[in-house]
């Protein structure tokens, strides 16, 4: 696709691999509007690149219809959405509590499927569109500690598999994306970006992949990119 004039909205884009994104798609000629919670640090954010900034929690339904209208009204269309925001952190058997999975499954999996609800409805109106789920290689393979946090993966990936299966025939594209660990502010005590390490990942690795995969000419889409570091030991 050519980025020249399409509208893209990312969730989560206040740090980051969603900020990251943002920079990307803008950088070749997209205009962006980017979703957080944090409103000094998204405004910030949404400066440094050059988006629209929505203050939205898209875990909620209010959330998720404040992040459609701001961006029609201020783009008059949508060409791709890049389900981004998410958190977790690791909890073994036996600490879970049942306010652990709601927090969770609230951003990672229920707001991803209503937001990408929200996009796929005005795409199959128009014949077309690009929805981008960030996953993880937690979505891959289970670990100790990633009861919660894997299993939101795990479903964002099945829905992922299953929005492919429906909405082809709407030439909509369902990409996933797996990034493995990335140097950002997930899971940090009060969302402090984490310092670059020369052999981690960054939000840059895993923005280019997406970029990228999105680049490709409408007629293909690329279903599934994990990102892995090259040698991160």
């Amino acid at each position: 696709m050519n980025f020249k004039d399409k509208v893209f909205i990312v969730t989560g884009g206040s740090s980051g691999i969603g900020k990251a994104t943002a920079r990307q798609l803008v950088s070749r000629g997209a205009n962006v509007s980017i979703t957080g919670r944090d409103m000094d640090k998204l405004e910030q954010a949404a400066n440094e690149v050059g988006a629209l900034a929505i203050h939205a929690d898209v875990s909620t339904e209010a959330g998720i219809e404040r992040t459609m209208k701001e961006t029609l009204d201020a783009y008059g269309d949508l060409h791709g959405l890049i389900n981004n925001a998410g958190h977790g952190w690791v909890r073994k058997v036996g600490d879970y509590t049942w306010q652990d999975f709601e927090d969770i499954y609230r951003t990672n999996v229920f707001g991803a499927a209503m937001m990408g609800q929200a996009a796929a409805q005005y795409f199959k109106d128009k014949q077309y569109g690009n929805i981008v789920n960030i996953a993880s290689t937690a979505a891959l393979k289970g670990y100790a500690g990633g009861g919660i946090y894997s299993t939101s993966k795990f479903a964002l990936r099945g829905l992922t598999q299953c929005w492919q299966a429906e909405l082809r025939p709407f030439n909509i594209r369902v990409i996933g994306v797996n990034p493995s660990e990335v140097t950002t502010a997930f899971a940090q005590p009060g969302r402090i970006e984490r310092d670059e390490v020369s052999n981690k990942l960054r939000g840059e690795e895993i923005a280019h992949a997406i970029v990228s995969a999105l680049e490709m000419d409408d007629r293909g889409f690329i279903p599934e990119l994990t990102v892995h570091a090259t040698n991160p030991f």
